[in-house]
């Protein structure tokens, strides 16, 4: 994926945008092998609170992002499932900036991706599981683990 962003963004100044919280393991693990220039920032985008594993109203908080002006973005987020929070991030950068932005995800779920939303960039696709480690959480546990484990249904408790 790193190969790619530096051909794609060779020639443009970068910003990487973490959808936090999730993300910030697989960003500094990509960035780390992206070896053109570029700039990161983060933004804190929340449809998942405390044990629930459905999505409810998304949450937006753009106040600490750098200055994006004249700038190619990518938004950076650790799973892709129903599309809607990159959906509506993507759409809210977009119309901020007046140009477009692409997305990058360590997994899609396909299976539950309800927006038509294709990533630009993606690691794995994966079966309809809940996953959790490798900066992934179930009620804000997990996000440790070291590699990405699938929680059975009696694990998860609504």
């Amino acid at each position: 994926m790193a190969a790619e962003i530096n051909r794609d963004y060779a020639h443009q100044p970068l910003t990487m945008i973490a959808v936090l919280t999730g993300s910030l393991i697989f960003l500094s693990d990509l960035m780390r092998r992206v070896t053109i220039p570029c700039q990161l920032g983060v933004i804190q985008a929340s449809s998942y609170k405390g044990a629930v594993t459905s999505p409810g109203e998304l949450q937006l908080q753009f106040e600490i992002l750098p200055n994006l002006e004249g700038r190619a973005v990518l938004l950076v987020d650790d799973i892709l499932d129903t599309g809607q929070t990159l959906q509506t991030l993507k759409t809210a950068f977009e119309a901020r900036l007046q140009q477009p932005v692409k997305t990058a995800v360590l997994l899609w779920k396909q299976a539950r991706t309800k927006v038509p939303l294709t990533p630009d960039y993606c690691g794995f696709h994966i079966d309809d599981h809940f996953v959790v480690g490798y900066g992934l959480d179930y009620n804000d546990n997990y996000r440790n683990l070291p590699e990405i484990h699938v929680l059975e249904p009696g694990d998860l408790k609504a």
